[in-house]
């Protein structure tokens, strides 16, 4: 169970990601994230966020109703 669950399904790029930033500009070290995102390009972005940011990308996958679910931890 994630610290924090985040919503984004609906909206599209780049939104997801700023939304996602921003969220995890406000956590404390070690605090997990969960992201919902219906946009396909999320994928990308994530993972590219996570590489620059130094944050931990600790699941990542697509659940049965089509959605793209992240796990990020705060560094």
């Amino acid at each position: 169970m994630a610290d924090y669950e985040l919503d984004l399904r609906g909206l599209s790029c780049p939104l997801p990601v700023m939304r996602m930033r921003k969220k995890l500009e406000s956590m404390t070290s070690g605090q997990t994230l969960c992201i919902l995102s219906s946009e396909p390009g999320s994928v990308r972005d994530i993972n590219a966020y996570v590489k620059s940011s130094g944050d931990t990308l600790l699941e990542s996958k697509k659940n049965p109703e089509g959605d793209f679910e992240f796990l990020l931890k705060r560094i």
